[in-house]
């Protein structure tokens, strides 16, 4: 018995070490919507005129994303595919070299296309909002989620300047995004305060541009996801039905067994 009790200690130590270490900062949640075609269509825009100049989606193709997100191909060849060359059933691929990559940013960008699996969507969403001025790094910016990162903020002419307007320990508290006090309806600022009139749009519009991105490399992370929700809707609605029919028919074929 004590051989086995040593063998869970020892199994939950790791377990323990891990949620002890420090402390991460809040994320701010996320709720997807798969059936919002507007959305998806939105976020796959911002995604191909924004990040592919650097980030792949070689798991996707055009096509697809074109037939679940109801786009007609013509529109997805004429706006949203810049190499000519490339065919509308080709993968979401870029021309952009890995050994030149690893010289520019230190390390080639990863492909994208399970980085909000990987993640997780509110990881991407807090994150895509995190970036700030930090002079001391080579692109001039950092971010309050992946410390001391690797790229520019690429969305910076929509979201405007971005400044880091508490230390390190508040923002683990704080977050980056402020909120309503409860108690008092007052509006409690958090780590992150952007320089009126630098950017294209205001919180609330850059905000909501994110959303459709995220919600874009979610359906991108498990295209059939879509799908699994509408036919569970289905199987559900079916062992419904299903369920009384069973029982009426149980109470037929037992009613005279006594």
């Amino acid at each position: 018995m004590k051989k086995y009790l040593i063998a869970i200690v020892m199994a939950l130590l790791p377990m323990t070490a891990s949620a002890a270490g420090g402390a991460k900062m809040p994320l701010d949640h996320i709720e997807l919507d798969y059936t919002n075609k507007g959305s998806l269509q939105r976020g796959m825009a911002t995604f191909v005129n924004n990040c592919m100049g650097c980030h792949s989606a070689q798991y996707q193709r055009f096509e697809r994303a074109a037939q679940d997100l109801e786009i007609p191909n013509k529109l997805v060849e004429d706006y949203l595919i810049f190499d000519k060359d490339k065919k509308i059933g080709e993968h979401m691929t870029i021309g952009m070299a890995a050994d030149d990559a690893k010289v520019w940013f230190g390390n080639p960008p990863p492909d994208l296309t399970l980085e909000a699996r990987l993640r997780g969507a509110d990881w991407v969403y807090t994150y895509l909002r995190s970036f700030y001025e930090d002079p001391s790094r080579p692109w001039g910016v950092n971010n309050a989620v992946f410390k001391d990162v690797g790229m520019p903020n690429v969305l910076e002419r929509l979201q405007g300047n971005q400044r880091l307007t508490c230390s390190h320990e508040e923002l683990l508290h704080e977050g980056i995004g402020g909120e309503v006090d409860p108690l008092t309806g007052t509006f409690k600022p958090g780590c992150l305060s952007v320089n009126g009139g630098t950017g294209e749009l205001d919180t609330e519009e850059f905000d909501k541009v994110i959303y459709d991105l995220v919600n874009f490399m979610a359906y991108m992370a498990e295209p059939s996801k879509a799908d699994s929700h509408r036919i569970g809707t289905y199987v559900l609605v079916f062992l419904f039905f299903f369920f009384f029919l069973a029982y009426a028919l149980k109470r037929e074929f037992w009613k005279d067994v006594h």
